[in-house]
């Protein structure tokens, strides 16, 4: 292949795959203009391009967000939705491919029908890295399968902090449980070769401390699209300070990303919160010095949603503080002429030197050159039909179970059902979406049938013997002077996400207190399972419990729960995160005497 250049040919290196990858990416990036060079440093929201302006400006990446998905939401118009950005791009003046990425943070969770594991919180629960590298392989497969290539997972957070609306995204609260998890996940999603069509590039995430702010220093910016909520308890800790020192932050938050690293890391995303004061996006020490310096990470960095714009009031001075201290690409996500037109000016400018430009488009191309995506026909990739099958539904089947721990059993559990009479109350018993929790379809999740998966009640109505009486009532209001021989309560949290579960108190509602009271009445024998994104204040409540089973968020799988329930299968998970008496053990430190400390779980 050549090309003609200042009237002379020129081989197009950079499209021969027998050529080693750093001189494909010395003659692409000889070869491209500060504008090209400028779009591919551009991440934008898919809502907020047409396909030709992807061609026009040589857009380097476009992203759904939590929701952002076609209508119909179905595999089908996914896979078409992201083919049409990438013809767009494969028609651009040098045809460099783009990258497509979306949030399959626990399975390919926008999109309906598709498998949704349980949230990291429950997959630490289960210590299982060979589990959670599977759990990372058939979200890749599902992810590819819709030709995207790009995961914003794992998050390797360390949360300290069980106020925090983010907790269930943390696998635990000890770094080199995270670590383990996080880099198998890593493993599991990238496959043998990342230039398999299988395998989809991870993103590891927030870097650094984003599970060790202070409650209360999450920062306003009136200069900033305000799409958080600053009444009430909202928006507190997430985004907010980590006032760690720096043998602190190293001994906790950078732990997870050193075995990441090791595990073949080549995306990092950069998080919201600050460190001392200063904005990560901003942290030049942390970003070049430690992490591509002093780590010797060589893949490209990419902001969170509108993270540049935290950095100053001015576009300008946010985004040359930005690329100066080391991000590569920037998540936009709404108006790359506004990007590029900025990126442009500080060049001419001198404010953001051109060596810098061009390190963060080398790291960018290398990482997609390493992904096939120039040599791969981009319809090469996984049967659709993978979406939501039997097989990985499965999978997760046995992570629900695996995640679900025992605290306590006073004689419970498991459950002998025989010739008995069992009441189930609780809305969650009942809803795919509360047991899904955020992150599900919509970025802040829904209740209610928003995607394929089966409910506990349905476990219970299929794996329950023929001679049990077996009542549902969600409120658990049954009629006067009801008393069955064993009464089941599934105490669920609204779905949330981010900084919208930011919460002060964590301890069980006066309505969910109510429910368990209520039930008491109604039962000999009491079981109480938790569906939660991190462990409740349940002290109150806890002589009124025989059995107190953790199950997490299990996603679209719950039905799984009923074996584990009946003795079908064996309770084997194990607390990654400290379970604390009372909100003054919150945050954690080791030196308090809590509840039940990482690593408790009961066998029946």
């Amino acid at each position: 292949m050549k090309t003609y250049i200042n009237g002379k040919t020129k081989p197009l290196t950079y499209k021969e795959s027998d050529v080693p990858i750093e001189k494909r990416v010395d003659d692409l990036l000889d070869r491209m203009t500060l504008p090209e060079k400028f779009g591919q440093m551009t991440q934008i929201e898919k809502n907020s391009i047409s396909a030709d302006a992807i061609g026009e400006f040589g857009i380097g990446s476009v992203l759904s967000g939590g929701g952002g998905n076609p209508d119909p939401n179905t595999p089908e118009n996914w896979r078409a939705m992201v083919e049409a950005f990438q013809v767009a791009a494969a028609e651009s003046r040098l045809g460099i491919p783009l990258l497509y990425g979306s949030d399959a943070v626990h399975g390919h969770n926008n999109v309906y029908s598709a498998t949704i594991f349980p949230h990291n919180i429950g997959l630490g629960a289960t210590n299982d890295p060979a589990l959670v590298e599977e759990i990372g392989r058939v979200t890749a497969l599902e992810t590819a399968a819709t030709s995207v290539r790009w995961n914003f997972a794992p998050a390797v957070s360390v949360a300290r902090d069980i106020r925090w609306g983010r907790s269930y995204e943390s696998y635990s609260q000890d770094p080199h449980l995270a670590a383990k998890l996080g880099a198998a996940y890593l493993k599991g999603s990238q496959g043998e070769r990342l230039d398999l069509p299988t395998s989809v590039l991870g993103s590891v995430k927030h870097f650094v401390g984003d599970g060790g702010t202070a409650w209360g220093t999450t920062g306003r910016y009136e200069w900033v699209k305000d799409w958080w909520q600053t009444d009430g308890e909202r928006w507190m800790i997430d985004q907010g300070d980590c006032l760690d020192d720096e043998d602190a932050l190293r001994r906790v938050h950078l732990v997870p990303y050193l075995a990441a690293i090791e595990a073949g890391a080549r995306n990092i995303m950069v998080s919201y919160n600050s460190w001392d004061g200063l904005r990560m996006h901003g942290q030049k020490y942390m970003l070049t010095d430690v992490l591509k310096g002093e780590l010797g990470f060589t893949g490209f960095l990419v902001t969170d949603w509108l993270g540049i714009n935290q950095l100053a009031a001015d576009y300008y001075d946010g985004l040359v503080i930005g690329i100066n201290a080391g991000i590569d690409m920037v998540m936009v996500p709404f108006d790359h002429l506004l990007f590029i037109k900025t990126m442009s000016e500080a060049v001419i400018n001198g404010d953001i030197p051109i060596t810098r430009v061009d390190d963060a488009v080398r790291r960018i191309l290398t990482v997609k050159f390493e992904l096939g995506l120039f040599d791969n026909d981009f319809t090469d990739r996984p049967d659709l039909a993978l979406v939501g099958c039997e097989d990985h539904r499965e999978i997760a089947r046995q992570a629900v179970q695996k995640s679900a721990v025992l605290l306590k059993n006073e004689n419970a559990l498991p459950i002998q059902a025989d010739n008995k009479t069992i009441l189930v109350a609780g809305v969650g018993a009942n809803d795919i979406g509360m047991q899904c929790g955020g992150w599900t379809i919509e970025w802040q999740g829904n209740p209610g049938p928003i995607t394929v998966g089966e409910t506990l009640l349905t476990g219970l109505t299929d794996k329950l013997p023929a001679s049990t009486t077996f009542a549902y009532a969600a409120d658990g209001n049954f009629p006067q002077g009801t008393k069955a021989d064993i009464g089941i309560v599934v105490v669920s949290e609204m779905p949330y996400s981010e900084g919208e579960g930011d919460r002060s108190d964590v301890s069980l509602s006066v309505e969910e207190a109510a429910l368990v009271a209520r039930m008491r009445e109604h039962c000999d024998t009491l079981i109480v399972v938790l569906y939660s994104g991190r462990p409740r204040i349940i002290t109150p409540q806890l002589d009124q419990i025989d059995g107190l089973v953790a199950a997490w968020l299990p996603g679209s799988e719950a039905a799984a729960l009923a074996d584990v329930l009946l003795g079908n299968v064996p309770f084997s998970g194990t607390l990654s995160f400290a379970w604390p008496r009372t909100m003054d053990q919150v945050p954690y430190s080791a030196d308090h005497d809590f509840m039940w400390p990482i690593g408790f779980g009961l066998t029946a």
